[in-house]
């Protein structure tokens, strides 16, 4: 399946300058094996894997697949949770030729629906039973409408009886068919092109809560991970760990995606909670950790000093925001850095802070950009700004995915012919490095004067009574917009409007970009499940509120 959105011009230029190459996931569990093949890779509750036992049950599944009919190219959906077999049937799927789409275990019958109507999905591979809901029934209803959903694969070791036809124990099956001889070049011929195949699918939040899907070659998400890898200084020595699911960024980037490429290992917590978290780490020494914002908080409260946490290195937190003020007391309390990033699933990876950054730069900006990608900083008439001067952010790279599934026109409306795109950021480029602004719909304009929210947002932040904030903008009469401050004070303070006006006054502030209302609240809507406050619903707050005054 040859993926819409490149051309042949595009990928010989990311060959040629050494960004794309040949390799797959597989080609580097294969090369663990050979290299450091008694070591540990992967590890939950239940297994832990060597390289060499991960690569043996991996050729094992991808093998049995094959023999079973199932035809290169099929899409095949994983939701599962953070499970040694969820790495395993993800990296089977590649090695047999198959897409795989890999959702998280909350998502139901509704979503999956059109994702299994979407893709055509020939098999799935899910647990029966997992936090109460029964994950076999609910496909057994989705087969009915789509017999093109012939096989079922359960990470149980035993098939329930009643399941439906087709249904069989992954488990079982990879652990007897690896004690049989796999005939190499079957597997072989199954190869995918890591530059003309889609290899993967992920998903993204849609306006109307049904996630799109993304279309990806190997090529670009090995050129990401080598390119996180720098970043974090990421090395065989390392013990990564899922805290997230990993079928997200949060966790997946630094698991799923990065740690074979350097011979990492990767522990799987299976089910969130504070202290299980933090007893893992101790438990493993894990030296990296994929979170997102809520598990940090989580386990900061459930107080982190009662563990040795001595061998955390660095954390990354992504899928939702996390305020400054958690940040710092998370590296206080974890004694490891906090990593800062950009990048979407819609668009692919563009930069990020390397792990020995000031703290300046990995709390206000998202970083340099990632190798190979290239930018450009234009106004809202598309012109370029002058060097120095902040702009909509646009990039170009080989870090994006091919677009949205087989779906040409969704995807035009995202990348230009050349590959460029936007995030909709405004950003200014200092010290090397691209610090946001706020989005281009957020930017204040106050009597022909341009605010950027993240500005102000980022000063605010360092006062020890602000515990969070967003700057939106109203109308005004006289000035067209004025901006107003939402702040959740800190645990027990009060915060006043004078001490807010006062405090940015004292950081030098230009005066036009003063707030110039505060609103006092206990929590910030926020965009879905992503933790992102949605800025919108407070401009429309503040609109109704100025409205009736």
């Amino acid at each position: 399946m040859k993926p819409i959105r490149y051309t042949e011009k595009m990928v010989d230029e990311f060959v040629r300058d050494g960004y794309w190459t040949q390799e797959t996931f597989f080609d580097f569990y294969e090369k663990n094996a050979r290299e450091i093949g008694d070591r540990e890779a992967l590890v939950d509750s239940r297994y832990r894997l060597t390289w060499a036992d991960a690569k043996t049950l991996v050729d094992a599944i991808a093998a049995s697949w094959v023999e079973m009919g199932i035809e290169r190219f099929s899409r095949v959906i994983i939701q599962s949770p953070n499970s040694v077999f969820g790495f395993l049937a993800r990296i089977a799927c590649e090695r047999a030729g198959l897409i795989s789409l890999t959702v998280y275990p909350y998502l139901r019958q509704r979503e999956l629906r059109y994702m299994v109507e979407r893709t055509e999905a020939s098999a799935v591979v899910i647990p029966h039973m997992y936090n109460k809901f029964d994950y076999l029934e609910m496909y057994r209803e989705l087969q009915k409408e789509f017999p093109h959903l012939k096989k079922i694969f359960l990470f149980d070791d035993q098939v329930p009886s009643g399941a439906p036809e087709g249904t069989h124990s992954l488990t079982k099956m990879a652990f007897e068919r690896a004690k049989k001889p796999v005939d190499a070049s079957l597997l072989a011929g199954r190869r995918l092109d890591p530059l003309w195949n889609v290899a993967l699918l992920t998903t993204t939040s849609g306006t109307t809560g049904i996630p799109k899907l993304v279309e990806w070659p190997t090529a670009p998400r090995i050129c990401t991970s080598k390119g996180r890898i720098g970043l974090w200084d990421l090395t065989k020595d390392d013990i990564t760990m899922a805290i997230a699911p990993h079928a997200g960024g949060a966790a997946g980037t630094l698991t799923y995606f990065a740690a074979p490429l350097a011979g990492a290992k990767t522990v799987m917590l299976e089910e969130f909670s504070p202290e299980a978290a933090l007893s893992l780490i101790e438990k493993e020494r894990a030296t990296a950790i994929g979170v997102v914002p809520t598990h940090l908080v989580r386990m900061l409260e459930a107080g982190p000093s009662r563990y040795d946490l001595s061998s955390l290195r660095f954390i990354r937190s992504a899928g939702g925001y996390l305020s400054p003020q958690i940040a710092e007391e998370a590296e206080q309390a974890f004694e490891a850095v906090i990593t800062s990033d950009l990048g979407t699933q819609d668009m692919g990876s563009v930069s990020g802070c390397r792990v020995d950054d000031s703290k300046k730069l990995r709390r206000r900006s998202v970083g340099r950009m990632l190798p190979g990608n290239k930018v450009r900083l234009l106004d809202k008439d598309g012109k370029e700004v002058p060097e120095g001067q902040p702009g909509i952010l646009y990039f170009r790279g080989p870090h994006a995915p091919a677009g949205y599934y087989r779906d040409e026109a969704l995807t035009a409306t995202v990348f230009d012919p050349d590959g460029w795109t936007t995030t909709g950021d405004i950003v200014k480029i200092e010290q090397g490095c691209l610090w946001i602004l706020g989005r281009a719909k957020d930017m204040i304009i106050r009597g022909g004067q341009n605010i950027y929210p993240a500005e102000i947002e980022g000063l605010l932040n360092e006062h020890p009574k602000v515990g969070s904030v967003a700057i939106v903008g109203y109308p005004d009469r006289e000035m067209g917009e004025r901006a107003c401050a939402y702040v959740i004070p800190r645990q027990g303070q009060t915060f006043t409007f004078e001490e807010m006006v006062d405090f940015l006054k004292a950081q030098k502030l230009a005066m036009f970009k003063l707030p110039e209302r505060l609103e006092i609240v206990d929590a910030f809507p926020t965009v879905g499940d992503s933790g992102k406050v949605n800025k919108e619903a407070l401009k429309k707050d503040i609109a109704e509120k100025v409205q009736r005054s």
